[in-house]
């Protein structure tokens, strides 16, 4: 498995997210997924002290055991937790982490991550209380989720008016062949500012895996199956630009699942894709998917053949 950086901190290119650690997987099952991650060479596993509102993190902290010093975990803080709070204050973010530390039994956290923007906070203020979780060695590095470009740079701005003080390394936003958002100014401003960009939800909900074809019934047990907010993804232009990838991937010897992992890695400031699993044989395709090197020829063609299915949509 390659690995790449996020600051000093290397991680493979594959990592695991744990949302589903709780809400769909038992421990047994949480279980299967970790072990078969590690043995695949996956060491990067990103949480959130929301999932399964803590469940997620109690999961992976017990399983991992003597294991979690081979291994790069990433929380998130900040969104609605039951019994504990929400928000980006100092005061709240000392005690998320705390709680964070104890669920996951360890001493200190590899990524620590801002979920999304508090507009009621200053963000000098977060970073204050997040520089002081580093220096304490509580916390390596620290990070974002759902920033936009304008957010990117007055947290940079905050954090250089206090020299040594530390800054985000990565930032993790939605980013997949089918939502293309980060191409609109956030990738370009990791690249300035020397982060890492942390892709979610890559496989669009499952969408890109190949599961899903046109004219063909919906499979059952899947989250689309099962859930309107994910059903409603599956558009009649969705399907289809999902056939001109499967028919792209297919005709250079490849599947849409290699092809959505490598296409994300092609870009440069992509330090690692990370996707759910729900099972050991989701997570060996994943760990096996990124071989595909993908060019600057082939990324034009395949911008290319999205362009011109929009336009056939339109």
């Amino acid at each position: 498995m390659d690995r790449r950086k996020i600051g000093p901190v290397d991680v493979s290119v594959v990592g695991i997210g744990c949302n589903n650690f709780g809400p769909r997987l038992d421990e047994k099952g949480t279980k299967e997924v970790i072990d078969t991650a590690i043995d695949c060479g996956i060491n990067f596993f990103d949480t959130a002290d929301m999932y399964g509102n803590g469940t997620s993190e109690d999961f992976l902290g017990r399983i991992l055991g003597a294991r979690r010093k081979s291994v790069v975990i990433a929380t998130k803080f900040g969104q609605e937790m039951p019994g504990q709070g929400r928000g980006a204050r100092p005061e709240y973010v000392r005690a998320a982490c705390e709680a964070s530390l104890k669920r996951l039994r360890t001493t200190y956290i590899d990524l620590y991550q801002l979920h999304l923007p508090d507009p009621d906070v200053s963000i000098a203020e977060t970073l204050g209380a997040l520089d002081e979780l580093v220096k304490s060695g509580k916390v390596r590095q620290i990070g974002c989720s759902n920033f936009n470009t304008e957010q990117l740079r007055e947290a940079h701005a905050a954090s250089v008016r206090h020299p040594g003080s530390a800054v985000f390394a990565s930032v993790q936003n939605e980013y997949s062949l089918l939502y293309r958002e980060p191409e609109q100014g956030v990738l370009e401003e990791c690249e300035r500012l020397g982060m890492a960009f942390l892709p979610f939800f890559p496989l669009k909900a499952g969408l890109l895996t190949g599961k899903y074809r046109k004219g063909q019934p919906i499979p059952e047990n899947t989250r689309v199956a099962k859930n309107e907010r994910y059903r409603k993804l599956l558009t009649d232009d969705s399907i289809d630009r999902i056939e001109v990838l499967i028919e792209y991937a297919e005709s250079r010897g490849h599947n849409i699942l290699q092809l959505a992992f490598s296409w994300l890695l092609a870009h440069r400031p992509v330090a690692s894709v990370i996707a759910g699993a729900s099972s050991a044989s989701q997570v060996r395709a994943n760990a096996e998917a990124p071989d595909w090197r993908l060019g600057a020829a082939e990324l034009r063609e395949i911008d290319a053949l999205l362009r011109q299915e929009t336009a056939t949509a339109d």
